[in-house]
């Protein structure tokens, strides 16, 4: 009788952000779920004593966390954890610590060590505190940068994401003063060939359509507000275009999201943070997800914050967490199935040509 090839559970590494806002919350509560161990292991980054403290405050009693000390020694079946900072961190609900942001260094660090091994195949971060994290070794305005050190990626694209709509920007964590300068053709294209490829490898998308945004109000009005769309954005979407890349624009931001007409489009091309990020969170807040685009390995995070405001209140909801891990997992198989397709038809050229 012919066996079927097992396949290999995805073990998912979770760091578990800053200690005294909601990430631990939205951890508990989505690991609850004992359903989800079907789909993957689970691996936190953090400390059972934290998870016991949190447990308290949120007056959960029906959930524990296995310890282990290697990711090797996840428990398929179970919630694990990797106790990885200082036994004698505390928590101070509500406050931006330094003693918070050391533990959130010191989570994503050994995460992002495990992943670099091998060990662990996906990375899901949970929200930290871009100020307390300045510790030595993190020197940088949030994950994505980070990331993009760590693994020496030439360039890396913030992508928020929910179901259908998806939004990157061309200049992530920087001030509005310094946009103009950064907005350059060279950085629209890197950004735009990186989109485009996890259009097609990550999301699966045949031919993908993307709107670009323009600078200035009106997306310049032909040069009356701004010359920016015109020698900069613009000479870039046609280069895009001649490498086969579907790019239009440069649109009116206002204009694009306050219709339907950004529905269109598998995915829109910002220039700066808050002209994507702040109409993709009035749109679908809850659900959102950030995802960094052109790492070796599929990274994601909910959509906001710390939330001080919530913590330890038992009012957070972990959906945006929840949706993080599911798109993780479909970005995770699409990756999988596109590198087999690719292989696929390689052979079959291969074989063709000898014939």
């Amino acid at each position: 009788m012919k066996q079927i090839k097992e396949e290999k559970k995805l073990r998912i590494g979770i760091s578990h952000g800053d200690i005294n806002g909601i990430s631990y919350e939205i951890i508990i509560k989505t690991l609850m779920d004992n359903r989800l161990f079907e789909l993957f292991t689970p691996i936190m980054y953090g400390s059972s004593k934290i998870v016991a403290y949190h447990r308290k405050a949120l007056n959960i009693t029906n959930f524990s966390m296995n310890n282990i000390k290697t990711p090797a020694d996840a428990n398929p079946k179970r919630a694990n954890i990797i106790n990885c900072i200082d036994e004698n961190t505390r928590v101070e609900l509500g406050k931006s610590t330094q003693m918070a942001g050391e533990a959130s260094f010191r989570s994503l660090e050994r995460a992002v060590e495990d992943i670099k091994k091998g060990e662990v195949d996906i990375l899901i971060t949970a929200p930290i505190n871009k100020h307390n994290i300045q510790v030595k070794g993190f020197d940088f305005p949030g994950h994505t940068e980070y990331l993009k050190t760590k693994f020496d990626a030439s360039d890396v694209l913030m992508l928020m994401v929910s179901e259908n709509f998806r939004v990157g920007v061309v200049t992530g964590h920087i001030p509005l003063k310094n946009v103009s300068e950064a907005v350059t053709k060279e950085a629209i294209l890197s950004k735009l060939r990186i989109l485009n490829k996890s259009l097609i490898e990550d999301f699966a998308i045949t031919n993908p359509k993307i709107a670009v945004l323009g600078l200035n109000p009106h997306a310049g009005d032909n040069g009356l507000i701004g010359s920016e769309e015109q020698n900069i954005i613009r000479p870039a979407i046609d280069v895009a275009r001649k490498e086969n890349i579907m790019a239009l624009g440069p649109y009116p931001a206002d204009g694009l999201f306050g219709s339907d007409d950004y529905q269109k489009f598998d995915a829109i091309l910002a220039m700066y943070h808050d002209q994507g990020l702040a109409p993709f969170k009035s749109l679908v807040f809850s659900k959102g997800v950030n995802y960094t685009a052109g790492l070796p390995f599929v990274r994601t995070s909910p959509a906001h914050g710390t939330a001080y405001d919530l913590a330890g209140k038992n009012k957070a909801t972990p959906e945006s967490f929840r949706q993080a891990l599911y798109l993780a997992i479909d970005i995770h198989k699409n990756r999988q199935r596109y590198k087999e397709l690719t292989a696929s038809k390689l052979k079959k050229q291969n074989v063709q040509k000898t014939s």
